[in-house]
């Protein structure tokens, strides 16, 4: 399995060129790229790696804001900390692509804008890759555990969103008007090993009767 860096699907983008100029000019300009990875490292923002084929170059390490899908000022321009609420997790990261929900219809919910429709890219999840190594984030967890849906959003921003600051509609699934979610988080460890019947001292293929 990955770690600190997974593989993204094809996105084409256009990246802001102040930030391939680290802020010191190319304001206003775009430049066409494709996703290729993004990377994940604890209490940082998830960092894309883009090619620039105008250039035959690949760019490595910008955040999210980076990156708009149509070369144009996005409507609202939302920060950085409005794009991605929480930073990487650990060093451990995958991307999937969730095929039951990719063609539905996305809502987030930024915390100082209104809600924004957009439509869905990929997931990256975090988990703890090093089990010889102290875990010493959140990825694992129930409480805090975060995954970050990549959206591309209408007014032409991307973003990273945890499941509770979004909505998922599907046309024939999803009421017209759907219900207000009251759900707390988890924050329970759940295992099936901790209590019950031992079968350590049989050699014995079948269980007996009755012992499931």
């Amino acid at each position: 399995m990955s770690t600190l860096v997974t593989n993204l699907p094809a996105q084409h983008v256009w990246v802001r060129k102040e930030y391939l100029r680290d802020h010191q000019d190319g304001h206003g300009e775009y430049v066409a790229g494709v996703w290729l990875t993004a990377k994940s490292i604890p209490g940082r923002a998830f960092y894309f790696e883009t090619y620039l084929p105008d250039y035959g170059a690949v760019y490595d390490k910008l955040p999210i804001s980076a990156f708009v899908s149509s070369p144009e000022a996005p409507v609202p321009d939302l920060p950085l900390d409005e794009l991605q609420f929480w930073n990487a997790m650990d060093y451990g990261v995958v991307c999937v692509v969730k095929q039951f929900i990719a063609s539905m219809d996305f809502e987030i919910r930024p915390r100082k804008h209104d809600p924004i429709k957009g439509t869905y890219v990929c997931t990256l999840d975090n988990y703890h890759a090093a089990t010889d190594a102290p875990d010493y984030s959140t990825s694992e967890s129930p409480s805090e555990h975060k995954a970050f849906t990549i959206i591309e959003l209408s007014n032409g921003q991307y973003a990273a969103y945890p499941n509770n600051r979004m909505r998922v509609y599907d046309n024939s699934l999803t009421p017209k008007e759907p219900l207000t979610p009251d759900f707390r988080t988890s924050t329970q460890f759940y295992q099936v090993e901790a209590e019950g019947a031992r079968f350590g001292d049989t050699d014995a293929y079948f269980y007996e009767e009755g012992a499931q």
